[in-house]
């Protein structure tokens, strides 16, 4: 069995891990090419690279996929399988029909639900209790291929997109080491989507990031920790970016309706070292953590004391 997995973020490192430990013989993994990250833009590797590294795998990291050239490489290794785990780049047919056995992908939502580059951030976003791993076959379509096996798991109040990274990349390499064995011997019984069920989940976009402050209380706040620990969800204030971090679960029975109509939602309507209330589309939010154009991640507590931000404040996120 010769298996080439493909696979860039810290999401796929359990999953290519796993394969090693339990003595699948992988010929080659491929990754994303090295990319400049931090302030001095120092070239990096993906964490799926140095994994592979650490395992003496051999590294293939072609620009673009759909150049021709990628295919005659990958059909070079002979593989019988591929496995994919947020690998990046859609396979184009050429790379698809290679290995006999087909090209699974390790995919983070509960299949038709979700399709896409973000499905963790917009389980969150759209305030979903359950989310899961779906691994499938791929087609040329976007995440369209049929099901093999799939695996729920709750998404907490506390939870934010880290979390659930961590949470779903140890699933999807568990969902793998059971789903292997049945997928090589002939006995997996795929399922095709629905696809009149489908939902989508686009790459999270610059828009995507700035809070509304028209929505409501419950959506804002799933918002705030679907774009968290990156790239952080924002809003604008005296016309400069001030991330949002963190804020309190809202409680669904507090309306401020003495506040009438005519305070405008964004409107900053209490400030204390515990916290920033916030008017929104159906009542208040309670921001805990903040950052400021050019500082760093700070609890309230500290950005209230030099006293820039007063009741009264309109952040202009909304609508």
């Amino acid at each position: 069995m010769n298996i080439i997995f493909m696979g860039t973020p810290e999401f796929a490192v359990p999953s290519l891990r796993m394969l090693v430990e339990e003595g699948y013989h992988i010929v080659a993994v491929i990754t994303q090419p090295d990319r400049p990250k931090g302030r001095k833009k120092l070239m990096t590797p993906s964490p799926v690279k140095v994994e592979a590294e650490r395992h003496q795998l051999p590294v293939y990291q072609p620009q673009r996929m759909r150049d021709p050239a990628v295919a005659d490489v990958i059909a070079a290794y002979e593989p019988d399988l591929i496995v994919t785990a947020a690998y990046g780049q859609i396979l184009p047919r050429s790379v698809l029909t290679i290995p006999r056995l087909g090209c699974i992908n390790i995919h983070g939502s509960l299949l038709p639900l979700y399709r896409g580059g973000a499905p963790i951030q917009y389980a969150i976003m759209k305030g979903e209790k359950i989310t899961g791993i779906t691994i499938m076959y791929m087609a040329e379509g976007l995440d369209t291929g049929d099901m093999i096996s799939r695996i729920e798991i709750p998404i907490e109040d506390e939870d934010d997109a880290g979390s659930m990274f961590d949470k779903l990349s140890v699933v999807g390499a568990s969902l793998l080491k059971q789903t292997l064995p049945d997928l090589i011997a002939g006995r997996c019984l795929a399922t095709p989507q629905n696809d009149i069920e489908a939902t989508y989940a686009r790459v999270i976009s610059r828009a995507d990031e700035m809070l509304n402050w028209s929505d409501s209380s419950i959506q804002i706040f799933n918002h705030i920790r679907a774009l968290r620990p990156w790239p952080g969800a924002y809003t604008l204030w005296n016309d400069e970016v001030l991330k949002i971090w963190a804020c309190l679960k809202p409680d669904d029975t507090i309306r401020n309706e003495r506040l009438g109509t005519s305070v405008a939602p964004g409107t900053v309507i209490h400030l204390s070292p515990t916290g920033i209330d916030i008017l929104t589309g159906d009542g208040t939010i309670t921001v805990t953590e903040v950052q400021p154009a050019g500082k760093t991640r700070m609890p309230v507590s500290e950005f209230v004391k030099n006293g820039r931000m007063r009741v009264g404040n309109v952040l202009n996120g909304g609508a």
